[in-house]
């Protein structure tokens, strides 16, 4: 994942153009008919249930919105909701805390979704040493808190872009010439731009495997679309030469038999772009 201080100016740039896209030159029907004097005090409201995420997000949106609105939080992140819960209270200027409601229900909704399944698919891992992933699978200008999700979720992230680690997929090997070039090319451009990089290799046979276990200084094996049997066989040939991730369509039904494979981590792009909001609301008190 990114460092402190990326995190913050991602979030930053995120919230200035939620709010620019969505409140543009005013909200002009707060300010047609609520006077700018006028306070008031709003609940966020669950109407679900699952695991709740973006209360913090949610207050740097108010914030940033107006810095006079308060905040009494009932329920932190990571917690299981159900319906009816009160998750926090938000009092100060009602034209604020109108103009902030979409943005800051619309994170929430995706947030607390993206934890939920995220937390099923941590729950089903129990009991092996398996750790579930993340991918780039993510909306566009929004990724910086879906991957926040799955951290609350108690998931982990993998890169979260395409410049912070080397992943050497299908595409890469073929336009390169093959997996041994590849990760030579790979090897030198990041020795001449002096870049510390972790680099990741996908393997799509066996065979695959054996050639990138040639090369030195592969971090991890991405074990893209085995099956059972060949996962395992894969786990065995790499031992503890470098870590070992498996991937490709794995779901509820099949990520507890990959896991018990011995593999490292699973990635599910489905943690991200599958997923259902949950359903919560802004209400005046």
């Amino acid at each position: 994942m990114i460092n402190d201080i990326q995190f913050q100016n991602e979030i930053q740039t995120l919230i200035f153009n939620a709010i620019r896209e969505d409140v543009g030159p005013g909200d002009y029907s707060s300010l047609a008919c609520i006077p700018a004097s006028a306070t008031g005090k709003a609940k966020l409201l669950v109407k679900d249930q699952g695991i709740i995420a973006g209360v913090d997000f949610a207050q740097m949106i108010l914030q940033y919105v107006d810095p006079n609105l308060k905040m009494e939080i009932f329920i932190n992140d990571g917690t299981a909701v159900q319906f009816g819960d009160v998750v926090f209270e938000v009092s100060g200027s009602s034209q604020s805390i109108l103009k902030a409601e979409r943005v800051l229900l619309n994170s929430m909704q995706r947030m607390s979704a993206i934890a939920t399944k995220t937390n099923e698919y941590a729950k089903l891992l129990e009991g092996t040493k398996t750790k579930i992933l993340d991918t780039r699978k993510t909306t566009p200008n929004f990724r910086v808190c879906e991957k926040w999700a799955v951290k609350i979720g108690g998931g982990e992230n993998h890169r979260f872009a395409l410049y912070d680690m080397i992943m050497l997929k299908d595409n890469h090997i073929d336009f390169a010439g093959g997996i041994t070039l590849a990760i030579a090319k790979t090897k030198a451009y990041l020795k001449e731009h002096n870049l510390d990089l972790k680099i990741i290799v996908e393997a799509r046979t066996l065979d695959e495997i054996r050639e990138i276990l040639q090369s030195n200084g592969v971090h991890r094996i991405l074990i893209d679309n085995f099956n059972y049997e060949d996962t395992k066989t894969a786990v065995a040939l790499i031992g503890n030469k470098c870590q070992t991730e498996s991937s490709g369509n794995i779901n509820e039904k099949t990520i507890k038999e990959y896991a018990l494979c011995g593999v490292d981590y699973i990635s599910s792009g489905a943690l991200t772009h599958s997923v259902y909001n949950m359903d919560l609301s802004l209400k005046a008190i």
